[in-house]
Order: C-alpha cells, then sequence, then structure tokens
C-alpha cells in the first residue's frame, strides 16, 4: 500500500481562452523537473483539434490534447491518457466529438453539455489522485475561464478541480489586450469566497514596455484581494512551442534570405496545426495560413493539413475559390502536400456509410477513394518512406516517426484504376502521389516535427523541444518574484 503524501498541485487559471495557459504550464513542467521532482501535468477536459497519440490505460493508444502531450515532455514523463482524460474535438459550432480516457464515446458526445459533467467526473478525479499518487508536483492547467458564471454548476475543469486537489493557483491575464486588471478584479470578485482562497498571485503575460510605469495598480489590486501579483512577463513572440487553440502567429518568417514559401490551408476545422511550428524555425522558410486564394499566390508549397470534419472543410475551401487556387498550383507543377483529412480531399470522393463526416467529391488530384469507418485508427508510427517521385524525392527512404488519428481508410479509386490510373504508392495504406510526383498524400502526422524530414528537405535542423521547454523554465525563473515557485510547490 502506497503510503507516500499526495502530491502539491499547482494550477494555471487565465481570465480568458488565450492568456497564456498552456505555456506557463508547460514552463513550470519543466521548472519543477529540473529541481529533480517527479511532475506530470493535468487538464481535465482540453477543447482542442490539436491531439497526440499516446498509451491509454487498456494497453493500446489513445488521444489527449497537444498541449498536455508536450507539457509531459517538458516534466521528463511519459505522456498518457489520465494526463487528459477529457477531450472535446469540435466538429461544427455546435457539436464536438467527446474523447473520454482517449477513446471516443459516441453516447457522451450525442449528450447535451451539461449532461456530460456529473458522468465524466468520477473519470477526471479517479486520473488526477492517480498522478498525484505517484508524482511529487501536479502542475494543473485550467480552461478558458474559472469565472464563467453560467458554466460554474456544471464546472469539471476549473475552480471543482483546484477544490477538490486544494491546488495553490495562478491567475493569469494578458496584459496586451488591455483592461488586465479589471479582468482581475472581476474574476477573483465572481469566485465564491472558498476559492479566492486558493488563489496565491496573479501573473501579467505579455507586457510590453517599462514595468516600473504599472505602479500603483498592483498594490492596488492586492489591497482589493489580498493576492499579490507575483510575475509580469515580458511580450515574447518565439518562445518555440505552438499556438493550441488557433492559428494566432502571423510571425511566421525564420531567418535568412527567403527560398522557400509554405501556404498551408487554414480551414475552420483544421486539426493538429501544431505540427507545423517546426517550420517556423528553418531558415530561409516563410509560413503563410492560407484562407483566399490570394494567400496561395506565390507559394512554392501548398500544404492541405489534417481536419477534423473533412466533408465540412471541403465545402469552406471550395467556397472560399481554394480548390482551382490548389488545381492551379498542381497543374503548374507546384507541390502539394496533404496530410490526413488534406490527403482524403485529394482524392476523388469521400463515402460516409455510417454518418461519420459525411460524403463529399473530391478535389481530384489523387486518383483515390476514403470511406469513414466507425472504428477510429489511432496509433504511432515509425515508418520508412518508400519511393517518392519528382518533387518530394529526397524524401526516399526516410525513416519518420509519427503518429495517426483518423476514421478515414483510403485506397485506388477501383474503377479508375481499372482503366489504367493508379496513384504511384509510397507506403501501402499510408501514402500516395500523383503520376507527375509533385501531390503527395500521407497519413502520418508529425512529419515536420522528425528531424531526418528536415533535413532532407531543407538541409537544416531546428532547436530542439529540449531546448525549448529549458527556454520556458529560464524565462520564468527570470520574471517571476523570488522565492514564488518554490513556494507554491512546497508542502
Amino acid at each position: 500500500m502506497n503510503t507516500s503524501p499526495l502530491a502539491r498541485c499547482v494550477m494555471v487559471l487565465g481570465t480568458t481562452s488565450g492568456a497564456g495557459k498552456s505555456w506557463l504550464t508547460t514552463a513550470l513542467c519543466r521548472h519543477y523537473a529540473r529541481q529533480g521532482l517527479r511532475v506530470a501535468p493535468f487538464k481535465a477536459q482540453n477543447m482542442s483539434n490539436n491531439a497526440r497519440v499516446v498509451p491509454s490505460p487498456s494497453g493500446g493508444f489513445g488521444e489527449i490534447g497537444s498541449a498536455q502531450y508536450f507539457q509531459a515532455l517538458a516534466a521528463r514523463a511519459a505522456p498518457e491518457v489520465r494526463m487528459n482524460p477529457l477531450l472535446l474535438k469540435p466538429e461544427a459550432d455546435t457539436r464536438s466529438q467527446v474523447v473520454l480516457m482517449g477513446e471516443v464515446s459516441r453516447e457522451l458526445s450525442d449528450m447535451p453539455w451539461r449532461g456530460r459533467s456529473e458522468r465524466v467526473w468520477s473519470h477526471i478525479t479517479a486520473a488526477l489522485d492517480a498522478l498525484r499518487a505517484e508524482n511529487d508536483v501536479v502542475v494543473i492547467e485550467g480552461a478558458g475561464s474559472p469565472a464563467e458564471i453560467n458554466l460554474h454548476a456544471s464546472d469539471i475543469v476549473n475552480m471543482r478541480v483546484a477544490r477538490h486537489a486544494q491546488a495553490r493557483c495562478l491567475l493569469v491575464t494578458d496584459i496586451d489586450r488591455g483592461g488586465a486588471f479589471a479582468h482581475l478584479y472581476g474574476t477573483w470578485a465572481l469566485l465564491p469566497p472558498e476559492e479566492r482562497a486558493l488563489m496565491q498571485g496573479f501573473v501579467l503575460n505579455r507586457f510590453r514596455g517599462d514595468a516600473a510605469l504599472l505602479a500603483p495598480a498592483p498594490q492596488m489590486l492586492q489591497d482589493l484581494t489580498g493576492v499579490p501579483t507575483v510575475a509580469t512577463l515580458p511580450m515574447w513572440w518565439h518562445h518555440g512551442l505552438p499556438e493550441e487553440d488557433g492559428v494566432f502567429d502571423d510571425r511566421t518568417r525564420a531567418s535568412g534570405e527567403v527560398h522557400t514559401t509554405i501556404a498551408v490551408i487554414a480551414y475552420p476545422r483544421i486539426s493538429n496545426l501544431d505540427e507545423f511550428q517546426p517550420l517556423k524555425n528553418v531558415p530561409g522558410v516563410r509560413l503563410r495560413w492560407a484562407r483566399t486564394p490570394a494567400d496561395c499566390a506565390g507559394a512554392d508549397w501548398v500544404v492541405l493539413p489534417g481536419s477534423k470534419h473533412t466533408s465540412g472543410d471541403l465545402v469552406w475551401l471550395r467556397a472560399q475559390g481554394l480548390d482551382r487556387a490548389v488545381a492551379t498550383h498542381a497543374a503548374a507543377g507546384g507541390r502539394v502536400l496533404g496530410i490526413c483529412g488534406g490527403l482524403q480531399m485529394l482524392g476523388e470522393a469521400l463515402l460516409d456509410p455510417h454518418g461519420i463526416d459525411g460524403n463529399a467529391p473530391g478535389l481530384g488530384l489523387l486518383p483515390l477513394v476514403t470511406q469513414f469507418e466507425e472504428v477510429k485508427t489511432v496509433r504511432p508510427s515509425h515508418t520508412t518512406l518508400g519511393e517518392v517521385r519528382g518533387a518530394w524525392h529526397a524524401l526516399t527512404g526516410v525513416t519518420v516517426s509519427g503518429y495517426e488519428i483518423h476514421h478515414g481508410q483510403t485506397v485506388q479509386h477501383p474503377a479508375m484504376a481499372a482503366a489504367g490510373d493508379l496513384a504511384h504508392t509510397v507506403l501501402p495504406g499510408l501514402a500516395w502521389q500523383n503520376g507527375a510526383g509533385n501531390v503527395l498524400g500521407i497519413y502520418q502526422h508529425g512529419l515536420f516535427e522528425d528531424a531526418n524530414v528536415l533535413r532532407a528537405l531543407f538541409g537544416a535542423s531546428v532547436p530542439t523541444l529540449d531546448s525549448v521547454f529549458d527556454g520556458l523554465a529560464d524565462f520564468i525563473e527570470t520574471h517571476f518574484d523570488a522565492g514564488v515557485l518554490e513556494a507554491l510547490a512546497r508542502a
């Protein structure tokens, strides 16, 4: 029987979405790991189409939010599903796929939002308690704002978690948006007294200028709330972590003279966009998020990324005229890359006999057809690419580590194959090319996170994730008040 004390919990809350919770949680994970502590990240519920494949208790593999995956690596821990027991993957404005303990739950996906809370709370507490029993510190990330009073009664990710763990909480705000002190005070004021008591410090994030000019506001805020402002973090554009919630960062040109411009189609249900983060750091590469045909003009590559709703994003793509832009680019010999849902779009048709995603005609750039199956493929992938022709030839024989997350199963189009129109198979069941070799589709995510791929395509390497995590820890150790980080984790 384990009689060790439960881990101390440090929780990062935000006044809004996008305030900086995810990266600060990541930084704290690396900071405490560097102190020789056993550390695990935790987020009870994440809403994101950026997901990673990790081991599940069943012995197979499941999904967690990418942010918790990176936080686990920062903590020098093995990522696993208990770190994010509930993942919501938006498929439309009013519908999400629910992933519980790594596995899709059709029952929960069909339930009303508020009806899920009590069904999943025992899974959340069991996962958190198990992590606390095995670690010295658990760094917990909240979601949105803890003061969304319309959701407070059904909360399972913010203050209910904080109360369960008796977490020591930091509240972070984005001062660059304006109104930071009002956001901090208003959030604190809307919480009941027992939840206010858990607040240990306010954090001002993305500050530009002279921090001395903030006085006397931090002291006035402390006089009103009893909570000190424990850190003022300067604006930092290139910390190296991808944005979790969407395509926010347009500062996508790396150093050096630009030799390759890559346009990534940013459709509404884009998924796993975090896998493009390394491209921002490759010398001479400009990454452009494309929402109109004009955004594709002059690009060397056009990339169709993953999608959580492939048929719906195809409708959007056609409405913007991007289907013609992609076809024109391909016809001119430009490189086109489709990843997962993007691969499915490049084929002739999407077939959906089980009501998973929807039927749709494809873009017709590869003679393939995709059928959506009820069983979802979720697994890590370590493969060696076969012969890759034409513009992508440099990838021939490259060994790539990544992951697969998809309902669709793709094959050669039977009628076209019978007529002799076959796609060139790079990897059976995983990757194909057109005859000219400039259009490549692949199911495997994580290509650009693999150093072998970056060397083959660009002859370049980028900073390792480990160096990124250490940079984050250095940053908060410099800018937090002395002794605060240690006190938060002290028993």
